[in-house]
């Protein structure tokens, strides 16, 4: 990899580390606990020194450093824990160390440069050892870098209201390059916004219900494995045991123990080997949470033919939905680890795609029916 295209990339990395470092060291101020209080404010420092590693490489390439601030996503993030509560920040620091994993193992195995290559291993498990003493914290076990994305009650909010002005925002679009009357536009939206917020609502009942499903099946198959094979599954305990850091006649010790009380083995493999935990929301729940994100995301562009009509409720319903699309695609980042204007200017585009769509297949159809 040449060095000035290296440049951006460490400049990248040296600012991830300020927002950790920022995030971890906020965390630790709004943490009760002293043990977790601790353990925060240590991440924090070991952040410090990632970002020394970055900026003394940058220094010996030559590179203009700029002064050190947290970024507009790490304090919209700390703006939202001050509301809503710490989990916000500790769940998103979980996703942040994840996606250093991956990235900083991405530039182990690509770079060029041996210092680099050095520096992005050391970093990688660095990363690693954060996002474990994080999952034991919040109770977890599953290695968050081999996930895709992160779940919860605020990931079904945002995405239920994204499908929601998405969808609906189309089916305007496509409605008023019909060019049919302003009460047809209305009860177009009207009726869409219903037709989403069921569909996404029934989807996101069913959707738990299968996940509650395959937990109920997987911990059954495991059960009767503890019950018909208990050598092989203790075997089996022991080398999980020894994967995380227990030597080996601990790791065999340990599992022997377990594997008395039938209960306890079959919630440590369950938790330990599978990584899958009971669903904590009920389906009913869920369903009726996203019917309703994706609801009010489908009244957004409806809502000024409430009050106006013609262009200006047009133009209003266009300006109000683009402006929900940026912030939608700006929210979504919080779980997908992209950058915020990056996610929030590509649901722009997306939104500004659908509804040119919408337009124009709806003026196209109106000539022929």
């Amino acid at each position: 990899m040449a060095e000035n295209q290296s440049i951006p990339i460490w400049k990248s990395h040296l600012q991830e580390e300020i927002d950790a470092s920022y995030l971890y060291k906020i965390l630790s101020g709004m943490e009760p606990d002293e043990k977790q209080k601790d353990i925060y404010s240590r991440l924090s420092n070991i952040e410090q020194k990632h970002m020394k590693a970055w900026r003394d490489l940058l220094v010996k390439h030559g590179a203009k450093l700029q002064e050190e601030k947290p970024s507009f996503k790490a304090r919209s993030l700390v703006w939202l824990s001050n509301r809503f509560g710490p989990w916000i920040l500790a769940r998103a620091l979980m996703n942040e160390e994840a996606e250093e994993v991956r990235s900083y193992l991405s530039l182990h195995k690509t770079s060029s440069d041996k210092e680099t290559k050095d520096i992005a291993l050391q970093l990688a498990k660095d990363s690693a050892e954060h996002a474990n003493e994080l999952m034991d914290i919040k109770g977890t076990s599953e290695e968050p870098w081999h996930r895709s994305e992160s779940g919860g009650l605020l990931r079904n909010v945002v995405y239920g209201f994204n499908d929601g002005l998405t969808a609906n925002f189309g089916l305007l679009a496509g409605v008023i390059g019909a060019a049919v009357a302003p009460h047809i536009i209305l009860i177009s939206g009207i009726s869409g916004m219903i037709a989403d917020a069921l569909s996404m609502g029934s989807s996101g009942y069913l959707a738990a219900i299968s996940e509650k499903e395959v937990y109920d099946h997987e911990r059954k198959m495991e059960k009767e494995e503890i019950l018909l094979m208990p050598e092989l599954e203790t075997e089996e305990l022991a080398l999980i045991y020894e994967s995380k850091g227990m030597s080996k006649d601990d790791a065999a010790n340990l599992a022997g123990e377990v594997m008395k009380d039938p209960a306890r083995a079959l919630e440590e493999k369950v938790r330990i080997e599978l990584g899958i935990n009971e669903a904590n929301m009920s389906p009913f729940r869920e369903g009726w949470i996203t019917g309703l994100a994706t609801a009010i995301g489908a009244l957004i562009p409806v809502f000024p033919f409430f009050f106006f009509t013609g262009s200006t409720a047009i133009w209003t319903a266009f300006t109000i939905a683009m402006l929900a699309h940026f912030g939608v695609g700006a929210a979504r980042s919080f779980f997908t680890g992209r950058g915020i204007f990056r996610s929030g200017f590509d649901m722009f585009v997306v939104g500004f795609g659908i509804a040119a769509a919408g337009y124009f297949i709806g003026e196209f159809i109106s000539k022929f029916f």
